[in-house]
């Protein structure tokens, strides 16, 4: 790894870098070690000079909200970059659209779609990660995804190249789409419909009341584990876990939610090892059981 060029280049712009840093308190599961290098750039033309420089010699994951990603607890020999708060600025055009940077939670840009009168964003009231991961995993919730809001996308590959991709040019399917995996997402545009902000409040409300009855909250988690195997079964795969799996099962301190069996837990002090041993022994129970084979739906880094 070209680390003394790195701390070298990180005198060289505003942007900050760490060297060894820790990311257990970067994701939602409150596990992992740490990666030879944290990168949180602070504007856009930081990104672009790092990238021409380093994008295409190193190993790079991007981490959002860091709700869906599991992190080793072995040194990431890579960079990790973590957008700054300039990337979560959030704008209404003339014509009604809405831009979100990809560092902007989806929560905020809920709440700003409902005081500007604009529905059919309600959904992402009830999505715990950002934009740019929603994009990633054309993330959804209560029959809503990404791909029904979207206009465009502004990315930027690992050469540097600031690129702008309209909706109907990308392919979306459930929680995936056919782009490039080293684009890094810089912002998007959406679309919705003049609504009374009293009727998006009470949606609001009503997807979230929703949500709090059937999944944990307030606990170490990382949503849901595994993606619904929609060409396999009509089941979804909490019901194929619960009928495959003991759900008292677990590793050190890693097990199953009580309150909803995709959703697995750090009950204390669970290390990676622990949580991956949980997700392996359950893909493979489900699979023994039923003969479907689930795919991870959460992100791991190592």
């Amino acid at each position: 790894m070209l680390i003394e060029e790195i701390k070298k280049f990180s005198n060289e712009i505003n942007s900050k870098f760490y060297f060894d840093y820790d990311l257990k308190k970067s994701n939602w599961f409150n596990i992992g070690g740490k990666t030879r290098v944290y990168f949180k750039p602070d504007s856009l033309s930081d990104l672009v000079i790092f990238l021409k420089k380093f994008g295409d010699k190193e190993k790079i994951f991007i981490l959002g909200a860091g709700s869906n990603t599991l992190i080793s607890d072995s040194t990431f020999d890579g960079i990790v970059i973590r957008l700054g708060k300039n990337f979560s600025n959030i704008s209404l055009l003339p014509n009604g659209i809405i831009v979100a940077g990809s560092a902007c939670s989806d929560k905020k840009l809920s709440d700003f779609a409902k005081e500007n009168g604009i529905g059919g964003l309600e959904f992402l009231a009830c999505i715990p990660g950002t934009i740019g991961g929603g994009l990633k995993m054309n993330a959804g919730c209560f029959n809503r995804e990404f791909k029904d809001i979207l206009v465009s996308i502004q990315a930027i590959d690992r050469s540097g190249r600031v690129i702008t991709i309209p909706a109907d040019k990308v392919i979306f399917e459930y929680r995936n789409n056919n782009l490039n995996k080293y684009l890094i997402f810089l912002s998007a545009s959406f679309k919705g419909e003049k609504k009374d902000q009293k009727k998006i409040e009470k949606e609001i409300f009503q997807l979230k009341k929703r949500k709090d009855e059937n999944q944990p909250t307030n606990i170490k988690t990382s949503g849901s584990t595994f993606k619904n195997p929609i060409n396999q079964t009509n089941k979804k795969v909490w019901e194929l876990i619960k009928e495959s799996v003991p759900l008292e099962s677990a590793f050190g301190d890693a097990g199953i939610s009580d309150k909803h069996c995709n959703f697995f837990v750090n009950k204390n002090n669970a290390t990676f090892n622990d949580m991956n041993k949980l997700i392996e022994f359950v893909k493979d129970k489900v699979e023994e059981k039923t003969g479907i084979k689930l795919e991870k739906e959460i992100k791991i880094l190592e």
